[in-house]
Order: C-alpha cells, then structure tokens, then sequence
C-alpha cells in the first residue's frame, strides 16, 4: 500500500511552520492514541503515521529531502545529507544496518541520530519527571579493535572506489555519482571478518540513560541528548539521540496549551439553586462556585490552575465546563413531584425558562412563515 503524502496525514499546509505542524500533531496522537482505542488497529496504524509524518516534517534535512524527492528521497537518502545523518528509529531491530544514515563523500560518516518515544502521564508533563530508558547499543568490538577484521589490524582500502565510498556512472551525456557497489559506500574491504562480530567491527549491548525532562513539556516536544545516537563510522562522531514525548490521555483533563479543560456534571438541583462544588486540579481540590440557574455548557475559568508551559509564559488557566444532569431511575414519587415542579412552571409565563421560551417564540414565527 502506497504511503499517504506526509502534509496530508497531519492536515497541514506544504507551508507549514513548525508551531502548526506540532498543533496538528498533537490533536491527531490524542485521537489515535493506543491508550483511548484499545484492540484498535485502524488507530494503531493512524498513530504511527502521525509520529513518522511529524519526525520526518520538523527535521529540516529530512524535509528538505521529502519536498523535493518525495518518501523516494527519504529511503534512498537515508533521512539526511551532507554527512548530517538519518532519523533511525528505536522501534524493532533499528541496528539492523549499523552504518544506516547519510553520509559524506569520500570520508567517515557520522552516525545516524535516533528517535526515542517516551510517553508521559499529565502530572509527569507538568511538573517534570526523571524517566530510566534502556536501548540497544554498539560498542566498538575488544577482538579486532573495531577493525571487523580477523586479524585486529585495518581493513584493505576498496579498489573499486579507492577508499572514497562513491563510483561515478556515466549515462549518456551526463555523470552520476552512485554508493560504491562494492564496499557499500564504506570505502573498505574487510576479507577475512573478524568472528565474534562477523566483520562489523562493533558488538551490540543495552545501555541505560537517565532523561531529565523539563516541567512544562507537551505532546511533540523533543528532548535531545548529544552524542547517544549510532556511532559514526571509522571513528566519526556519533549521532544524538532525540527524545520525543507523547503524553497520555488524562482521566479528567484535556490539555490546550497551557490551559487545561474538564468537563464537570452538575445536578439539576445545583444548577438551579446553585451551590459549591468539589472539582480535581492537578495541584489537589479545588471549589468551583455554581451560581443559580447555571447552564449546560456554561464554562468557568479558574485562573493558575493550568499548566505553565516550558517555553515561559504565564500560569495557564483551568476551564470547567459544566454538564447539568438530567435524573434518571426516578420512582413513582419523583415523578409526581417533577410533574408538579413543571406545571408550576407553565403558569411564571417563561419567566423561569427565558432559553426555551424565546426558541418557542422563534419556531412559532418559523412556521407561521412557512404556513404564510
């Protein structure tokens, strides 16, 4: 199945910035989250397309690339260019091929930055958190030295490319320049492979990182840790590692930005008479004070309740949309005194239903108009 265009999967304008490319986002992983479809492969496969529609947009090299060749240009460009180096990404074998990622000609290549997705609860986004993560490493390997060779001691220069990683193919009037076929682009020949890490010159390992993220933190923010990504080739530096968080769905808050949103049910009675009310915050309890004839729909703000952003900025707010809610299981009882409530109703001249009996009015002079 063909790939979906990446500014089609996230809704978003080629002229995207990286502010609306990260709103975008946001509202589809909270859509297609795992944790709100459970057992949902159709969200599963939706949820993936956004992180990899997003990675490959707010990487300037990658996107470059995806502009101008398309998800062709980003898997023969390996994701990056001019010795930049690729997006791996740390889901399945990702060390698969070890010197994966861009690399420049005729030179060592650095080594291709990784992406780790970290989910994060509400309050850990919030108030910032100290998160363990272990992935796989390479390590250079202690029997050749990191040479891949048998005897420990440097790989034979290719004679095809003579070491440059790069043959120039002439088609017609025009040169191009192709990955050596024979050495792979690396330049070197390793004849007799060294056995424990079968000629790579590296050994795998699981490593463990302590990640500090910031109070403040959203969905797409990115956290990056220099130096932890693949190791470059032939003593290049290596690629970093880019920690990207993903928040997940709140019991009761949905996040706007700073502010931070709830629905709340109120009782009939409440929202008539009015009253005070109990509601979560993230910070403990709060009391949301119902004014008399509170209506569904009615939204308050408590200010400095929300969240304040890692970028600065003030303290966002907490809005409490109010749900009034209609009784239900009632007993013969309640029902007779309900009867009697709205009969006593009809007779205040919808003085106490202001909202029905100016859409009443509305409709009556609708269908006189209809009639007419």
């Amino acid at each position: 199945m063909a790939k979906r265009d990446f500014y089609e999967v996230l809704g978003v304008a080629k002229t995207a910035t990286d502010d609306e490319l990260k709103k975008a986002y946001r509202k589809l992983a909270m859509k297609h989250h795992p944790d709100r479809n459970p057992g949902d492969k159709a969200a599963e496969d939706a949820f993936k397309e956004c992180n990899e529609a997003y990675e490959t947009l707010t990487n300037a090299n990658k996107r470059a690339l995806y502009d101008q060749y398309g998800h062709e240009g980003l898997q023969r460009g390996g994701g990056g260019g001019g010795g930049a180096g690729g997006f791996s990404d740390i889901f399945g074998d990702v060390f698969s091929d070890i010197f994966g990622g861009g690399g420049s000609r005729g030179g060592p290549r650095r080594g291709a930055d990784l992406r780790y997705l970290l989910e994060l609860s509400l309050e850990q986004a919030v108030f910032g958190v100290t998160e363990t993560i272990k992935l796989p490493a390479w390590d250079d390997c202690t029997t050749c030295g990191g040479h891949g060779t048998a005897d420990g001691k440097k790989p034979k220069e290719c004679q095809q490319c003579r070491g440059a990683g790069q043959v120039q193919v002439r088609q017609g009037f025009f040169v191009l320049q192709q990955t050596c076929p024979v050495c792979r682009g690396k330049g070197v020949l390793v004849t007799d492979a060294c056995k424990p890490c079968r000629g790579v010159g590296k050994v795998k390992r699981e490593k463990t990182l302590e990640v500090k993220i910031p109070a403040g933190v959203d969905t797409g923010d990115r956290i990056r840790l220099s130096g932890e990504g693949e190791p470059g080739d032939a003593g290049a530096s290596a690629g970093d590692l880019y920690v990207q968080v993903n928040v997940k769905p709140h019991e009761f808050f949905e996040r706007d930005g700073s502010d931070l949103h709830c629905t709340v049910p109120v009782s009939i009675v409440t929202a008539s008479l009015g009253g005070e009310m109990e509601v979560p915050t993230l910070k403990g309890k709060a009391q949301l004070k119902v004014p008399e004839g509170t209506q569904s729909g009615k939204t308050f703000r408590m200010r400095g309740m929300g969240v304040k952003s890692v970028r600065g900025g003030p303290q966002g707010d907490l809005l409490c949309n109010v749900v009034v809610e209609v009784p239900v299981s009632l007993n013969r009882k309640q029902k007779d005194l309900l009867k009697a409530f709205g009969e006593s109703l009809e007779g205040e001249g919808g003085k106490n239903t202001p909202e029905s009996s100016s859409w009443l009015d509305k409709a009556k002079k609708f269908f006189d108009g209809i009639a007419s």
